[in-house]
């Protein structure tokens, strides 16, 4: 055995690919790579020493598109970018019956189920619940993914879309751990993560690349632009923002704004390298030796970020980030949401 492609629910990625690193296995792990900020760590540190193929399960970075819009912010085609929004359409978790259903939620749930099930006879649910706390079984956690809102189990869209979403501006923007992460929504629940919510980054200058902003919108919220039809009112998005002028991308499309500005624009001749295919890149990189795209070096900070997203909001504090030492120096309170002790027979030791 070669590789090893972890598909699991995310509270069981970090407790599968871990052995997989330390016995010298090519890794293939879907996103997110981890369930919190500390999984993210120990996997990123284990990866570099374990010094194998390894690709975090986002595919749209193999895409040609995604390569386009880097290429664009990094040769400065709209000036310097000092911020960016990011925003995604789906609305499940927390919320009302009537926005569930509005909104297309696979499950409405506000609280912990009382009811004991039995499980299905192909499941193992005890294995499933792995190093979570253990609770009985109940079809508002299974099959997938309706077990990605609670958060003893996933961390609802931020963590999942965000994987995909702030992959362009992390990319692009060359981003590494933010300073400061503030986050708004509805009062956090104890067990459900929300429908709804925003987080604003803020990050140091990179380089040449200045300080910048970074603002997720999930659900209902969406940028002030967006709102005021400042810009193609597109469901699901990436705005860069820079001193000349604004790029607007999707998964698959990418326009510059404003487009009568840029109406004779040549863009740069291509310098990123068309990938095989996101899957296909792994297969090589493990028979070569060759890159990834996606390497637990660049997806364990990315999904640090993305986890301090939902920190901030449960702890409902804007968080000073010290990434060195993994703390948020000025609220303490913030560590329970950092990492968590497993349940016991499970360990990442």
């Amino acid at each position: 055995m070669d590789g090893v492609v972890v598909s699991t629910p995310e509270h069981i990625h970090a407790y599968a690919t871990l052995p997989a690193l330390k016995a010298g296995k090519h890794v293939y792990c879907e996103k997110p790579l981890t369930w919190n900020v500390e999984e993210s760590r120990i996997i990123t540190e284990a990866a570099a020493k374990a010094d194998v193929a390894t690709q975090m399960g986002t595919q749209i970075h193999g895409m040609p598109n995604y390569r386009r819009v880097v290429e664009l912010i990094q040769s400065n085609a709209i000036g310097p970018v000092r911020e960016v929004h990011v925003w995604v359409s789906r609305a499940w978790g927390l919320q009302s019956a009537e926005d569930a259903k509005k909104n297309g939620d696979i499950v409405h749930v506000t609280e912990r189920p009382t009811e004991k099930m039995t499980p299905p006879p192909e499941l193992n649910w005890d294995l499933w619940i792995g190093p979570a706390p253990y609770r009985p079984f109940n079809t508002a956690y299974f099959p997938g993914p309706k077990w990605y809102r609670w958060w003893d189990f996933g961390n609802g869209t931020m963590s999942d879309l965000g994987s995909h979403w702030n992959d362009l501006p992390f990319w692009a923007l060359k981003l590494d751990a933010p300073l400061t992460i503030e986050a708004f929504g509805p009062e956090p629940h104890p067990e459900i993560a929300p429908a709804s919510m925003s987080a604003v980054y803020e990050y140091g200058s990179r380089g040449e690349m200045p300080a910048c902003t970074l603002t997720w919108h999930q659900g209902t919220s969406k940028p002030e632009i967006w709102k005021a039809g400042g810009i193609p009112q597109w469901g699901n998005g990436v705005l860069f923002i820079g001193d000349d002028g604004m790029v607007l991308s999707d998964y698959g499309k990418h326009i510059l704004l404003p487009e009568d500005k840029f109406q004779n624009f040549e863009p740069p001749k291509p310098f990123i390298p068309d990938s095989p295919g996101h899957h296909a890149e792994w297969v090589q990189a493990c028979k070569t030796g060759s890159e990834t795209g996606s390497p637990f070096s660049y997806a364990g900070p990315l999904t640090e970020a993305n986890h301090l997203g939902n920190v901030a909001f449960r702890a409902g504090k804007k968080l000073e980030w010290d990434a060195e030492n993994m703390k948020a120096t000025n609220c303490p309170e913030a560590d329970q949401f950092l990492k968590r002790t497993p349940r016991e027979g499970w360990s990442l030791s």
